[in-house]
Order: C-alpha cells, then sequence, then structure tokens
C-alpha cells in the first residue's frame, strides 16, 4: 500500500485528483436531472424522507441516479481518497504516521459500500424497507463522519508541514546573516 500512498503524493496525481474532484462535486453532480437532492449528500435521513426522495426523482431520475451512483460516484470516492491519502501521506509529520493515509481510502471504501447501499433502494423502490433505509443512513452518517477526520487530519499536517517549512527558512536566514 505504500507503494500507492507513493504514487498518490506525487504532485500530478494531487493536482489531477483535486481537478476530478472539483469538476464532480461542484459543476457535475449540482446539474444532474434527478428533481431533488442525492441522498448520499444529507448526513443522514429518515425512513421517510427516503421515499419522499425516490418518489420526487421520478422513474427517470432514480434511473439517472443509478447510473450516477453505479459509474461516477465510484470514480469520485476514488478520486478524493487517492488525493487525501496523497496529501496526508506527501505532509506526514513524521514518518511513523504515514499510515494515516489509510483513513481517506477506509472512507473511500465505506463510500462505495454506501453507494451499494442506495443504488438498492433505487433498483427496488417502491418496496424499500425501513431497515434497508436505515442501513443506508447509517452509512451516510459513518461516511460522513470519517470524511471530516482525515479533513481534520490532511488540514494538521499541512499546517504542521507549512509551519516546519517555515521555520527552517528562518533558521537558515538567521545562519546566513
Amino acid at each position: 500500500m505504500k507503494r500507492y500512498f507513493e504514487f498518490a503524493e506525487r504532485t500530478s496525481v494531487l493536482l489531477t485528483t483535486l481537478v476530478m474532484v472539483v469538476l464532480i462535486l461542484f459543476f457535475v453532480f449540482p446539474i444532474l436531472p434527478i428533481n431533488g437532492e442525492l441522498l448520499d449528500e444529507k448526513t443522514s435521513y429518515s425512513y421517510e424522507e427516503a421515499i419522499h426522495a425516490l418518489e420526487a426523482y421520478g422513474v427517470d431520475g432514480r434511473r439517472v441516479y443509478l447510473w450516477v451512483s453505479l459509474l461516477l460516484d465510484t470514480l469520485f470516492p476514488i478520486a478524493y481518497a487517492t488525493f487525501f491519502a496523497g496529501l496526508i501521506y506527501r505532509f506526514r509529520v513524521t514518518e511513523g504516521t504515514w499510515w494515516l493515509a489509510y483513513v481517506p481510502i477506509f472512507g473511500g471504501a465505506w463510500d462505495l459500500m454506501e453507494n451499494i447501499q442506495i443504488s438498492s433502494m433505487l433498483v427496488m423502490y417502491p418496496n424499500v424497507t425501513e431497515m434497508q433505509v436505515a442501513w443506508a443512513s447509517g452509512f451516510t452518517q459513518v461516511k460522513h463522519w470519517i470524511g471530516s477526520v482525515y479533513l481534520v487530519i490532511a488540514v494538521v499536517v499541512f499546517l504542521v508541514s507549512l509551519t516546519r517549512a517555515t521555520f527552517v527558512r528562518i533558521r537558515s536566514r538567521e545562519r546566513n546573516s
């Protein structure tokens, strides 16, 4: 897995995955013709909210959402997991903290499992059970929680790295003066 992290930390990979994430998140997902908010964008939802959303999507909206969930929303977790894993690995605080790059990988894998839950609800509508919605909503909640964790890790390791680099430059200037 370290090879993957070494690949993901490359500047070209970080930039490519960042662009992919931004494009999908801000320019593709918002314009999807599904007649409502994507369930996986919510932090959680009840059975009633899920059924209302699935109904509001309509046949065409559910079909589009299913294709998006199976294709685009498979690429999206891979892109953001690679970006955050690479960022965390590249700016790790110490050599021993490289393993923190696993957190976004776990989050991306969890997101893919959430997509399976939502896809099954889209296919099974209107015969969606309360238990199925509870499982899907639970996956959504955990996905958002894991996302918060790796986002905090990425910000912290980046800021620590930036602070260290600044102090190194200051010391270098002081020695040269």
